[in-house]
């Protein structure tokens, strides 16, 4: 039965498809694309006023444009602490990374075997707490796993707190290198 329905509705639908297709034939498609002048974060309508964005006035940065207001180092298009999200970048930046998140402020690392040893690995995670430098800004969760040999699987093994805390001072400290690089340029 609903083959029946449906071998009399396809014309229909093929000739209503056909028609609108038809009457896409008159708009006009020599509209350009809006304009933006060199520094100006809004663009520009076919009219020369400035364009209208869901994002308000200034659109959506992505930390392109800084200005005196960000000398916190709370960058524009970031949610998070910009020397803080650099430095962990650089931090961890010897293992490869599955995910980083400059809107949430997390970076996720994959699994790092140091070189010269394959029977342990390390997992990092970053968590950017706050737009501001400060201590408690960064918090760092480590793991790790071990085998006791290439035929056997991972074991999931504890890491030491100071592990985690050395981490956390050496992001805090190259934020704080960055920090001090920025202010004297």
């Amino acid at each position: 039965m609903s083959f029946a329905w449906t071998h009399h509705l396809a014309p229909a639908l093929a000739l209503a498809a056909a028609l609108g297709l038809a009457a896409c034939g008159g708009v006009d498609t020599s509209a350009g694309f809006p304009e933006r002048q060199p520094g100006e974060r809004t663009a520009r309508d076919n009219t020369g006023k400035p364009r209208e964005t869901i994002f308000g006035p200034g659109g959506i940065g992505i930390g392109v444009n800084r200005g005196p207001a960000e000398s916190d180092g709370a960058g524009a298009g970031i949610g998070v602490n910009s020397f803080l999200w650099r430095a962990s970048l650089d931090t961890v930046g010897f293992m490869p990374l599955a995910s980083a998140d400059p809107f949430g402020g997390v970076i996720i690392t994959d699994w790092y075997s140091p070189p010269g040893t394959n029977t342990e690995r390390f997992k990092v995670t970053v968590y950017i707490l706050d737009r501001r430098l400060r201590a408690d800004g960064v918090k760092v969760a480590v793991f790790k796993e071990a085998r006791p040999g290439p035929d056997y699987g991972w074991n999931n093994e504890a890491v030491s707190t100071q592990t985690v805390v050395d981490l956390e001072n050496a992001i805090l400290t190259r934020a704080r290198q960055l920090r001090i690089e920025a202010a004297a340029r």
